[in-house]
């Protein structure tokens, strides 16, 4: 049963003011090639794509979250999901505390 209340929210095109107040520029980059991800956030995660597209399907639920080039993205700490990687990523990214990044294994 998926837990509603990780949810990840999507903030299409974010203004170019928003991105210099997040100082999105110094955070660490990270890509991906296509693929399928299982992930688990021990951090609650702001991204913002630079390029690539992605299904994320919470662990538990059939429903799926959309996301691409331009999104800013936040992921809530605990959610475990599948990352469908379609378009190869290359992101920007900021964990909210000191906790490692996400563990991966690819399947």
């Amino acid at each position: 049963m998926a837990d509603n209340n990780l949810r990840i929210v999507v903030e299409k095109n974010p203004s170019e003011s928003k991105l210099s107040e997040l100082n999105i520029k110094c955070w660490p980059k990270w890509g991906c090639s296509p693929g399928k991800y299982q992930l688990k956030f021990d951090a609650e995660e702001t991204c913002y794509l630079l390029k690539g597209k992605v299904r994320v399907y919470p662990k538990g639920s059939a429903e799926f979250v959309e996301f691409g080039a331009g999104d800013l993205v936040t992921i809530p700490k605990g959610l475990s999901c599948t990352w469908d990687v379609s378009v190869a990523v290359d992101k920007h990214y900021k964990f909210e505390s000191s906790s490692p990044p996400p563990s991966s294994s690819r399947q």
